[in-house]
Protein backbone atom coordinates (compact mmCIF):
# COMPACT_ATOMS: atom_id res chain seq x y z
CA UNK A 1 0.00 0.00 0.00
CA UNK A 2 1.41 3.30 -0.71
CA UNK A 3 0.24 5.45 1.85
CA UNK A 4 -0.93 5.24 5.27
CA UNK A 5 -3.91 2.90 6.31
CA UNK A 6 -6.00 4.51 9.04
CA UNK A 7 -9.11 2.15 10.48
CA UNK A 8 -12.60 2.85 11.97
CA UNK A 9 -16.06 2.34 13.08
CA UNK A 10 -18.82 3.54 11.38
CA UNK A 11 -20.80 3.15 14.87
CA UNK A 12 -25.05 3.09 15.50
CA UNK A 13 -27.81 3.08 17.87
CA UNK A 14 -31.18 2.96 17.53
CA UNK A 15 -32.45 6.01 19.22
CA UNK A 16 -36.34 6.60 19.61
CA UNK A 17 -36.88 3.53 17.33
CA UNK A 18 -34.00 5.37 14.85
CA UNK A 19 -30.96 4.42 13.44
CA UNK A 20 -28.42 7.31 14.72
CA UNK A 21 -24.85 7.84 13.59
CA UNK A 22 -21.96 8.96 15.86
CA UNK A 23 -20.25 11.37 14.61
CA UNK A 24 -17.12 13.27 16.00
CA UNK A 25 -15.71 16.72 15.69
CA UNK A 26 -12.14 18.04 15.38
CA UNK A 27 -11.92 21.36 14.95
CA UNK A 28 -14.09 22.10 12.03
CA UNK A 29 -13.63 18.47 10.56
CA UNK A 30 -16.74 15.59 11.07
CA UNK A 31 -15.95 11.85 11.27
CA UNK A 32 -16.34 8.73 12.17
CA UNK A 33 -14.14 7.79 14.87
CA UNK A 34 -11.25 6.12 13.53
CA UNK A 35 -6.93 6.11 13.67
CA UNK A 36 -3.98 4.66 12.37
CA UNK A 37 -2.78 1.06 11.82
CA UNK A 38 -0.12 0.50 14.38
CA UNK A 39 2.31 -1.74 12.31
CA UNK A 40 1.46 -5.39 12.85
CA UNK A 41 -1.91 -4.72 14.05
CA UNK A 42 -4.89 -5.76 12.05
CA UNK A 43 -7.19 -3.13 10.57
CA UNK A 44 -10.13 -4.27 12.80
CA UNK A 45 -8.43 -4.59 15.64
CA UNK A 46 -7.06 -1.44 15.63
CA UNK A 47 -10.53 -0.23 14.53
CA UNK A 48 -11.95 -1.42 17.73
CA UNK A 49 -9.08 0.15 19.72
CA UNK A 50 -9.60 3.19 18.38
CA UNK A 51 -13.28 3.87 18.85
CA UNK A 52 -12.59 2.53 22.53
CA UNK A 53 -9.41 5.06 22.77
CA UNK A 54 -11.57 7.74 21.19
CA UNK A 55 -15.36 7.56 22.56
CA UNK A 56 -14.62 4.92 25.32
CA UNK A 57 -17.46 2.69 23.78
CA UNK A 58 -16.71 -0.99 24.02
CA UNK A 59 -18.78 -4.29 23.27
CA UNK A 60 -19.39 -3.18 19.96
CA UNK A 61 -22.02 -5.53 17.85
CA UNK A 62 -20.69 -6.27 14.39
CA UNK A 63 -23.97 -7.75 13.15
CA UNK A 64 -23.65 -6.81 9.44
CA UNK A 65 -19.77 -8.86 9.38
CA UNK A 66 -16.48 -7.45 8.93
CA UNK A 67 -17.56 -6.04 5.51
CA UNK A 68 -15.66 -2.46 5.17
CA UNK A 69 -15.61 0.41 2.72
CA UNK A 70 -12.28 2.40 2.06
CA UNK A 71 -12.28 6.16 1.85
CA UNK A 72 -8.94 7.68 0.23
CA UNK A 73 -6.37 8.07 -1.08
CA UNK A 74 -6.75 11.45 0.50
CA UNK A 75 -4.24 14.20 2.30
CA UNK A 76 -0.72 14.91 2.32
CA UNK A 77 0.50 11.89 3.44
CA UNK A 78 -1.85 10.09 0.84
CA UNK A 79 -3.62 8.26 3.61
CA UNK A 80 -6.21 5.31 2.70
CA UNK A 81 -9.42 5.35 5.53
CA UNK A 82 -11.18 2.15 6.35
CA UNK A 83 -14.28 2.02 8.14
CA UNK A 84 -16.14 -1.38 9.55
CA UNK A 85 -19.80 -0.85 10.57
CA UNK A 86 -21.29 -1.87 14.43
CA UNK A 87 -23.90 -1.05 16.87
CA UNK A 88 -22.91 0.36 20.32
CA UNK A 89 -26.41 -0.95 22.05
CA UNK A 90 -25.56 0.84 25.04
CA UNK A 91 -22.41 2.69 27.34
CA UNK A 92 -21.95 6.69 27.51
CA UNK A 93 -19.64 8.29 25.20
CA UNK A 94 -17.26 9.88 26.62
CA UNK A 95 -14.05 12.39 25.01
CA UNK A 96 -10.96 11.22 27.66
CA UNK A 97 -7.51 13.20 27.42
CA UNK A 98 -5.31 11.81 25.12
CA UNK A 99 -2.03 11.07 26.55
CA UNK A 100 -0.23 11.76 23.88
CA UNK A 101 -1.84 15.42 23.06
CA UNK A 102 -2.91 15.90 26.68
CA UNK A 103 -6.20 16.91 25.70
CA UNK A 104 -9.08 15.33 23.88
CA UNK A 105 -8.57 14.37 20.20
CA UNK A 106 -12.05 15.39 19.56
CA UNK A 107 -13.67 18.74 20.90
CA UNK A 108 -17.80 17.26 20.59
CA UNK A 109 -19.83 14.12 19.53
CA UNK A 110 -23.16 13.97 18.42
CA UNK A 111 -25.75 11.01 17.29
CA UNK A 112 -27.71 11.92 14.59
CA UNK A 113 -29.83 10.73 11.87
CA UNK A 114 -28.40 9.75 8.51
CA UNK A 115 -29.69 13.51 6.75
CA UNK A 116 -27.89 15.21 9.52
CA UNK A 117 -24.98 12.98 9.40
CA UNK A 118 -24.74 14.00 5.67
CA UNK A 119 -25.26 17.54 6.15
CA UNK A 120 -22.04 17.24 8.54
CA UNK A 121 -19.71 14.80 6.97
CA UNK A 122 -17.05 16.06 4.16
CA UNK A 123 -17.33 15.44 0.50
CA UNK A 124 -14.89 12.76 0.66
CA UNK A 125 -17.22 10.83 3.55
CA UNK A 126 -20.50 11.18 1.51
CA UNK A 127 -19.60 7.47 -0.04
CA UNK A 128 -18.81 6.13 3.01
CA UNK A 129 -22.29 7.41 4.37
CA UNK A 130 -23.66 6.05 1.55
CA UNK A 131 -22.40 2.54 2.02
CA UNK A 132 -23.03 2.81 5.98
CA UNK A 133 -26.76 3.32 5.36
CA UNK A 134 -27.67 1.25 3.04
CA UNK A 135 -25.86 -1.83 5.48
CA UNK A 136 -28.00 -0.80 7.94
CA UNK A 137 -31.10 -0.41 5.77
CA UNK A 138 -31.01 -3.84 4.52
CA UNK A 139 -31.01 -5.00 7.97
CA UNK A 140 -33.79 -3.32 9.31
Amino acid sequence: MAGLLSAGVAVVRRIDGRWHYLLLRSFDYWDFPKGEVEPGEEPLAAACREVSEETTLENLVFGWGHGFIESGPYGPRKKTARYYLAESPGGQVSLPVSEVLGHPEHEEFRWVDAANAAKLLNRRMQGVLTWVVRQVEKQG
